[in-house]
């Protein structure tokens, strides 16, 4: 049985498995450090009976008025367990917790490439709010879709009507 728990500083030293994924962003320890401070209710940790992760999210609330949202800063399991709705049920605690905050969406960054985690986000009411050009770094730098999912807070679901251009990363708010 999977148990889903609060993320730990001691978890940093054996979530590699997990990060080892080419689609997933490592970051550097201070980075999670200062999710798990700054944000301990959106680190969230999948782990298995044998205390093995499986999985983990991180996120944080940001935004100001109708712009306060969660936002998904990485969803990543481990290859041997995915497929088994661990990334599913890390993202509804996500947007519980954005919901207990009062935001009014759940926004994520995904490459255009990664056509699984794009196809998941969909069935999990996401929709592709507007592309972002050149947002990840590599040979060539590739984009990102930003995609959205409107809170109850947001009656009107503005915050989910589609962009109809891209936009460069400095003009994301």
């Amino acid at each position: 049985m999977t148990t889903i728990r609060p993320f730990t500083c001691e978890d940093m030293l054996y979530f590699n498995t997990v990060n080892l994924d080419p689609l997933t962003e490592t970051y550097g320890l201070s980075f999670y450090t200062q999710y798990l401070a700054h944000w301990p209710e959106y680190f969230q940790v999948a782990e298995s009976p044998s205390g093995e992760i499986m999985g983990y999210i991180m996120g944080k609330a940001e935004g100001h008025g109708e712009n306060w949202h969660g936002h998904v800063t990485a969803l990543s399991v481990n290859p041997d367990y995915r497929r088994l709705g661990i990334a599913a049920t890390l993202m509804n605690i996500l947007e519980e917790v954005s919901e207990k905050k009062k935001a009014y969406f759940v926004d994520l960054f995904v490459r255009v490439s990664n056509k699984v985690a794009i196809n998941m986000y969909k069935n999990l009411g996401y929709i592709v709010y507007r592309t972002v050009l050149e947002y990840y770094s590599g040979d060539p730098d590739e984009d990102a879709y930003d995609m959205r999912k409107a809170c109850s807070r947001d009656i009107n679901k503005k915050s989910v009507v589609p962009l109809t251009h891209p936009v460069r990363p400095e003009e994301v708010d």
